[in-house]
């Protein structure tokens, strides 16, 4: 296939229009957003010995220091007899990338989660006019493929594990009115599904090509096919009924582990993280979950491992070095190892075991010549997956609250302003906006509106917003969820499905005491989170906003808490763009 383009600099160049911006957060499967270890002192090398440094990505971190254990056991050394004494050191996909090409990072050997960012880095190169750092293909390293993960007993009800069940059973599904009940539940309501968004997140466009893919009825078709009417009305049918997006898969899983089937009934991610979910949360999970391999095709991600030996950092005999590790790495012996990290290894004929069973929610018997690998998609098929996305999906009503208290003074209120007006330009023109502020009590900007009437007056007012007075953080929280509740009344009247969130920035505590914290969430705020309610999504801006509040807040109503500085809001504002 065409791979000149490939799916991040899609994500990244094309749409956001800011290389890197959101890098770090980017398809990491499935610990995708594991704190950035702590760098640790290397001791020096022993006499005689050559060092094999493997940057990868920390999904397969701790098989691969299992395996970095097992070959310094093994004694072998390179042609001029020199020990190899590999360092394994984990990383993020996206930020190895940049650090790789701007010359922060020189492995010698790279191992990111997805091809799509070697393609990313080759292209970089290119366009910088710089050579390959690599002169063959990356080898495959290990498995870990990408599908849905739903509650145990509604999976069973669909026929898993022994009936296929693709994209088109879930369309199925979806279209009911009756939901669950043409499966013998009505109880369970409607189906509720959650997937991270295409336009933000790797993992998001990999699972809407999957199913574009799958409603096509075959994994290589043209950008043109994915705007047929059968696929566009699929992906309709799918938008209604699904209720959260995101960046990463790792918020979703904690969503369906804090409020359970009644909120999510599925949910887009990888294998080991939903055999994961089974692992640590037994006991906080009302059902166990299983994974489901769509039956029309998946994508596999065999986290190429990549040579660097054309890099004027590599030696040939480090090169040497390189291709002596993979080859023990990918044998027998090896590859077994990695199924104890919820992994699978490339060779089929190795007998699978727990974790990576029936028990523990997934199934055994799919090998990727049961269920067949989906080719990677080009950049212009990548640019139409989210094109006609955009075009189907729900659209939003958001509102925005912007502390404009007197604390908010200086650096804090330009970079605040500048990255709400962007925000709101970000917006598509058939999202409605409405904007709060709030000091010593709350102003209304503008009531919930159409994006494309009135974006650019509506950004220049934020971008001219002063500050004085206290903060009335209590009130606004009250005064902007009612807003858009009688929002989505008039929308149900008229059949508009939407999805609704607050955005709500403070840099402080609330200081005017009406209502009191306990009144706010006793009478304006959910006892749980709906999955169609109100999201409300806090910005905790620089250290003195109350984050145990905001976090509550954000618990409360099924959104999630940003912490920002003046320098990352922007970065923080995309990320909050995703979960719409």
């Amino acid at each position: 296939m065409n791979r000149t383009r490939t799916i991040f600099f899609v994500i990244i160049a094309i749409v956001l229009g800011g290389v890197w911006l959101l890098s770090d957060s980017l398809v990491e499967p499935p610990q995708q957003q594991a704190s950035k270890p702590v760098p640790k002192a290397q001791p020096a090398m022993p006499a005689d010995s050559i060092e094999l440094s493997i940057a990868s990505s920390s999904t397969k971190q701790a098989w691969m220091e299992a395996v970095a254990a097992n070959f310094a056991n093994s004694g072998q050394t390179t042609r001029s007899g020199k020990k190899i004494v590999v360092r394994v050191n984990p990383v993020s996909s996206g930020g190895s990338t940049k650090a790789i090409l701007e010359g922060r990072l020189k492995p010698t050997v790279w191992s990111p989660g997805s091809r799509s960012w070697v393609s990313q880095l080759s292209d970089s190169l290119r366009q910088q006019g710089q050579a390959t750092i690599m002169s063959k293909q990356c080898q495959a390293s290990i498995y870990t493929p990408l599908g849905i993960a739903m509650w145990r007993p509604m999976a069973e009800a669909l026929g898993w594990p022994d009936k296929p069940i693709g994209w088109k059973t879930i369309v199925e599904l979806a279209s009911d009115d009756t939901g669950w009940a043409r499966h013998g539940h009505p109880e369970w309501g409607k189906f509720r599904f959650g997937h991270a968004h295409p336009k933000y997140g790797n993992s998001g466009l990999l699972t809407m090509t999957s199913f574009v893919y799958g409603i096509a009825g075959k994994g290589d078709i043209t950008p043109r096919q994915a705007y047929t009417p059968a696929v566009k009305n699929a992906l309709k049918t799918l938008a209604q009924n699904t209720s959260k997006y995101g960046v990463v898969t790792e918020d979703l899983v904690k969503l369906m582990v804090n409020e359970g089937p009644r909120y999510l009934h599925a949910i887009a991610t990888y294998e080991a993280e939903a055999v994961n979910m089974n692992l640590k949360y037994t006991k906080q999970l009302r059902f166990p979950v299983a994974f489901i391999f769509p039956a029309e095709g998946a994508f596999w991600g065999d986290h190429p491992y990549c040579v660097l030996d054309q890099a004027n950092w590599v030696s040939p005999e480090q090169a040497e070095a390189a291709q002596l590790f993979y080859d023990f790495m990918n044998s027998g012996e090896q590859q077994k190892l990695a199924i104890d990290k919820r992994l699978r290894p490339l060779d089929t004929n190795i007998a699978l075991h727990a974790p990576l069973d029936l028990e523990h929610g997934t199934n055994p018997a799919v090998t990727p010549e049961t269920v067949a690998p989906l080719p990677e998609p080009s950049g212009e098929m990548g640019q139409a997956v989210i094109d006609v996305f955009l075009q189907t999906k729900r659209k939003a009503s958001v509102i925005m609250a912007l502390d404009v208290s007197g604390s908010m003074n200086g650096e804090k209120i330009r970079s605040a302003t500048e990255a709400s007006a962007k925000f709101l330009k970000r917006l598509h023109p058939d999202d409605r906006i409405g904007v709060l502020t709030f000091n010593t009590d709350v102003t209304t900007l503008q009531a919930p509106a159409r994006v494309a009437d009135n974006v650019e007056q509506l950004a220049n007012t934020v971008q001219n917003l002063l500050v004085n007075g206290n903060t009335a953080l209590h009130k606004a929280v009250c005064q902007a969820t009612a807003m858009l509740q009688q929002q989505r009344k008039r929308d149900q009247k008229t059949g508009d499905s939407r999805l609704y969130g607050v955005i709500l920035l403070s840099d402080g505590d609330d200081t005017v005491g009406q209502p009191s914290e306990n009144e706010m969430f006793a009478t304006c705020l959910p006892a749980h989170a709906e999955a169609d309610g109100v999201k409300i999504y806090p910005i905790a801006f620089g250290e003195g906003a109350n984050q145990t509040v905001l976090q509550r807040i954000a618990q409360v109503s099924g959104g999630k808490m940003f912490a920002a500085s003046p320098q990352s809001l922007e970065k923080i504002y995309l990320k909050i763009s995703a979960e719409q």
